[in-house]
């Protein structure tokens, strides 16, 4: 069976919240439907009942973002009632995996169109979930699989270590992060991706629904007044002794992202303007207690598949979960750092865990075309050990 090339025709983002910030009244089926609804209307010559799904990514659906958020959010945008919906989960890859997932049916001639993305609010559903409970067998602490119930930032701290990376690099790496989001706003790069958002919030006042509005135009993460010295103040987290700080790792965060795709034939039908084309997705498992290094062994993976080289890439966006992780996954592979998030990542501009993948495509695709480059990546770390790499050119 042939496959058919899949395209991207439109890609919009919300700005990026800080948790318990501008979004944290603003349901995130509400952010994913605005961008929804912002995508179809960039394409106005384009048909949205010929939409064979909404693939969406949530790393923790429950709650706010539970009950299938996908389908909601189609029909909260107003898409014809058609238009199937599903969630996915491979926590900070959901949204990636979403992508991956939809661009997959698209190329096997299962569907025509298909939007893809990823919603999470952290401010109203806590990582972890509500109520999680981990298996006996691997949070035992004599347990083989112990390094499955770390918490995230112990696993930071495995891998900074391990790979030897110190606290004044990942301080630095976080400045870096900062300094470069802030330049990014200030040269108005993320115009592009970013679709003006209101922060909506809605109360149930004797029997009346009242609602107030605030339109939010840019990513809150990033902070001008971080410093080195700043940074070197603050207090280790998850380890005495160690080296992971609140700044030198990722910011909680609201937000969501939702891309059109299509094959050729609906290029020609509608008359579109491809912007970006999908060319695959790579997953690997690493161990667990270490699981920041996954893009070490998934982003080979990638290239490979695509009979691609390192150099091939002239944009990597490598979400910074943490700085340690960044680092080892740089020193080990050898990336070039001047391609590596120029825009800054996770520490300034935040990570809204299941939407970040799809977020990152943005950057990524409009980021490419605004330089007039060929070949990007998206690239993270997994929870409980695992890396996704996938890879976009830009048109």
């Amino acid at each position: 069976m042939s496959r058919h090339d899949v395209y991207f025709v439109s890609a919009q983002r919300t700005p990026v919240g800080k948790g318990k910030g501008v979004f944290k009244n603003t349901r995130p089926d509400d952010l994913l439907a605005h961008c929804i609804q912002s995508v179809i209307h960039s394409v106005p010559n384009f048909d949205p009942a010929l939409i064979g799904d909404c693939v969406i990514g949530c790393a923790m659906p429950e709650g706010s973002q539970g009950m299938n958020i996908a389908r909601i959010a189609v029909l909260l945008a107003g898409l014809p009632q058609g238009v199937p919906g599903v969630t996915v989960n491979r926590f900070c890859a959901s949204g990636l995996q979403a992508i991956a997932d939809a661009a997959n049916r698209i190329a096997l001639g299962e569907i025509e169109a298909a939007i893809a993305g990823g919603a999470e609010s952290m401010s109203q559903v806590p990582l972890g979930g509500s109520s999680y409970s981990a298996n006996p067998i691997y949070s035992d602490l004599h347990a083989p699989l112990v390094g499955m119930a770390y918490n995230m930032g112990i696993t930071a701290e495995k891998v900074a270590e391990k790979w030897q990376i110190t606290r004044d690099e990942q301080d630095a790496f976080a400045l870096q992060s900062h300094t470069r989001a802030l330049a990014a706003q200030a040269h108005d790069f993320f115009k592009n991706e970013i679709t003006p958002t209101p922060a909506i919030s809605r109360n149930l006042l004797k029997d009346k629904l009242a609602m107030t509005e605030q339109l939010i135009l840019q990513d809150q993460g990033p902070r001008s007044d971080t410093n080195l010295s700043s940074l070197g103040k603050l207090k280790t987290v998850f380890k005495a002794n160690g080296t992971v700080t609140a700044g030198n790792s990722s910011q909680i965060s609201d937000g969501a992202a939702a891309l059109l795709l299509v094959n050729e034939a609906t290029l020609k039908r509608f008359n579109l303007t491809p912007i970006a084309k999908w060319h695959g997705m790579a997953v690997r498992g690493v161990a667990p207690e270490v699981m920041g290094i996954g893009p070490i062994e998934a982003i080979p993976a990638a290239l490979n598949r695509m009979n691609l080289k390192q150099d091939d890439l002239s944009w990597i966006e490598l979400n910074e979960a943490f700085a340690a992780q960044s680092l080892a996954v740089i020193k080990t592979l050898g990336l070039d750092a001047t391609k590596v998030n120029p825009l800054g990542g996770a520490i300034a501009l935040g990570h809204p865990l299941g939407a970040t993948g799809a977020i990152r495509a943005c950057t990524v695709i409009h980021g490419l075309r605004r330089t007039k480059q060929q070949f990007g990546m998206v690239t993270m770390c997994i929870g409980t050990g695992m890396g996704a790499a996938g890879i976009i050119e830009a048109l």
